[in-house]
């Protein structure tokens, strides 16, 4: 039976899928994590991935993922992609973001201007198991807690709290009508208030602050941040290895060719936006552009950040080319329906935010690298925070996870049976239970591969550079 045939089944008939589910696969079962007997070197899967991208930027990479194990993770994905194929899955799907660490939730802004809590990267997105991206952010907690200090029981209430919320939260979606659900979001405005009574002061400042600050993140930050004034002229400010405008990367004719690859590159974008936003981005002129390094996980892949101007110098939109390549979880949950992978990011995006950039677009570039190449393209830096784990306390964490927990079942409501997945987790907190389960062991896994990665740059296997 199809996902399509599936959806149209009565509300009623789904929760019983959901139900029966439990026979094939029951929510103890998620606990169970255990290492494959073939399962791949974790730096062979590093190594894999490196091997497509910018080779004097993969020593950076390898860099940040030694710094801690919360850092390995981060730069992971393939590698968990890897063991989560070997664990229970019900079948049931949703638009996965495939990278569901905890980092990933954040303060953006809407095209309305307005302050929302949100998953945030989508480079690994595609339709898979519900299960994957839970197990992903729970896991996440732990290796977090644990680099905080936290004592194992307070790392169980964390990793529950998220659990529960995802499962609780579910169960509302799946009562409600289906444009509600696509109409429901978190405001950060909501969000504070309602984690403010649970806080200490120094805590509600702190979260205050951090409000005041997502909301001066903006073009003009981002302009007084990375570009300078050059005879007169507004250019992008090097920061080499992290960022480096094209006059120092290449030779004169090269600069030009990759230029006017660039430019050419934004002109097409433009076809996959709205009639309204193309016309918006025909009253700017692109005037510099440098390549970028992001991330842990990302660095090595092609990054471009291009500063467009309108009226005046103080006029700015700063635009972010990235390279997408295949997902990390299409070797397990099939390639997906979309031949071009930057389009493959912008409709997982647009399926799991609730609200999202309004230049968010694709295109593919021939010929650059001498390959074919996909990309998508989004505003640099429109009002978003990434939040500081490691200041968290046992207690803000639990509440964070509660708030990804939360979102992230609002993000698979909107794509996945929501009805079904509801009915599987119920109302008993044995999913939470197993979750916790399930986190602590594969953060013990985690550990070992960050070990393996510093074993490979000891005996000289990689590279390692810090940036």
């Amino acid at each position: 039976m199809t996902e399509m045939t599936s959806r149209r089944r009565t509300a009623r008939e789904r929760a019983s899928a959901g139900r029966s589910a439990r026979s094939r696969v029951p929510r103890s079962a998620h606990a169970d994590y255990a290492p494959a007997a073939d399962r791949p070197d974790p730096v062979d899967i590093l190594e894999k991935q490196s091997a497509s991208r910018l080779p004097e930027l993969v020593p950076i990479r390898y860099g940040r993922m030694l710094e801690s194990p919360f850092r390995f993770f981060r730069g992971a994905a393939a590698i968990m992609a890897s063991d989560l194929a070997h664990t229970p899955v019900t079948e049931l799907r949703a638009q996965l973001c495939g990278d569901a660490h905890l980092l990933n939730f954040r303060l953006l802004a809407s095209p309305e201007r307005r302050l929302m809590f949100d998953v945030n990267d989508f480079d690994e997105t595609l339709r898979g198991p519900w299960e994957w991206d839970v197990k992903r952010l729970g896991a996440s907690l732990v290796i977090a807690g644990r680099g905080n200090g936290f004592g194992r029981s307070d790392r169980e209430r964390v990793v529950r709290a998220a659990a529960a919320s995802y499962r609780q939260s579910m169960e509302r979606f799946a009562g409600m009508r289906t444009l509600d659900v696509w109409y429901s979001r978190i405001e950060a405005d909501e969000l504070y208030a309602a984690a403010s009574a649970k806080l200490d002061t120094r805590t509600r400042r702190r979260m205050s602050r951090a409000l005041g600050k997502a909301r001066g993140r903006d073009h003009l930050q981002a302009l007084e941040k990375l570009a300078h004034v050059v005879d007169g002229e507004l250019r992008i400010a090097a920061d080499p290895p992290l960022v480096t405008p094209l006059d120092q990367l290449l030779p004169g004719v090269e600069r030009k060719e990759l230029e006017a690859q660039l430019i050419d590159l934004i002109e097409r974008y433009a076809r996959t936006l709205t009639a309204e936003r193309r016309a918006l981005l025909t009253q700017y002129r692109v005037v510099d552009m440098a390549r970028k390094v992001v991330g842990v996980g990302s660095v090595g892949t092609r990054c471009w950040i291009i500063l467009l101007l309108g009226r005046d110098d103080r006029d700015p939109l700063m635009l972010q080319a990235k390279e997408a390549g295949t997902s990390v979880l299409a070797e397990f949950a099939g390639p997906g329906v979309h031949t071009n992978q930057g389009e493959r990011v912008v409709v997982g995006q647009r399926l799991m935010q609730a609200a999202g950039d309004m230049f968010l677009g694709w295109e593919r570039v021939e010929g650059l690298d001498g390959q074919q190449r996909d990309f998508y393209i989004r505003q640099l830096r429109d009002w978003k925070v990434i939040p500081q784990a490691d200041l968290m306390s046992p207690r803000v964490m639990g509440l964070f996870a509660r708030a990804c927990g939360a979102t992230l079942a609002r993000a698979h409501a909107r794509s996945g049976d929501r009805v079904a997945i509801a009915a599987y987790l119920g109302s008993s907190d044995r999913f939470d239970q197993a979750l916790a389960r399930f986190a602590e062991s594969y953060a013990d896994q985690n550990e070992r591969d960050h070990k393996a990665l510093a074993a490979a740059a000891r005996d000289g296997r990689v590279t390692v550079e810090s940036a």
